[in-house]
């Protein structure tokens, strides 16, 4: 069920990783801050300027292939920006509320999760706790 969706030429999977998980790493920073730690709106701004950055270099690639993984799901759901579909760490193997939940024809009445994980960066499906796919891989 894994999908493959080509790179585009001038794109290099490494740099899509290296990417991914410094955003990642700038969320986690961010979410270690309290509201009135002086550090926090900087930090907030560098993340947000992440996002943007990465959703315009790679927001169409990842686009296509989260668009493949819901229809191949037979879901409903919105596709959203990629930066929505993040995990909190950088493991690789995100918790059941992680991710974006998705409904799904494959799994009715289950909560259903797509998340978006470096090292290599895929999309990876969480059916509650027992089920865990990679979908896709860069």
């Amino acid at each position: 069920m894994r999908q493959t969706i080509l790179l585009p030429v001038d794109m290099n999977k490494e740099e899509l990783n290296r990417a991914l998980v410094a955003l990642i790493e700038k969320k986690q920073a961010l979410q270690q801050l309290t509201y009135d730690d002086a550090r926090y709106d900087d930090v907030e701004e560098e993340l947000h300027d992440l996002e943007d950055d990465f959703n315009d270099e790679y927001g169409p690639f990842l686009e296509e292939a989260l668009e493949k993984v819901h229809n191949d799901l037979n879901s409903d759901t919105d596709v959203l920006l990629p930066t929505a579909y993040l995990p909190t760490s950088t493991s690789g193997k995100p918790t059941p509320k992680e991710g974006v939940w998705v409904d799904s024809e494959k799994y009715p009445g289950k909560e259903a999760r797509l998340t978006l994980v470096p090292n290599p960066t895929r999309i990876v499906l969480t059916v509650g706790k027992a089920v865990q796919q990679d979908l896709w891989t860069a």
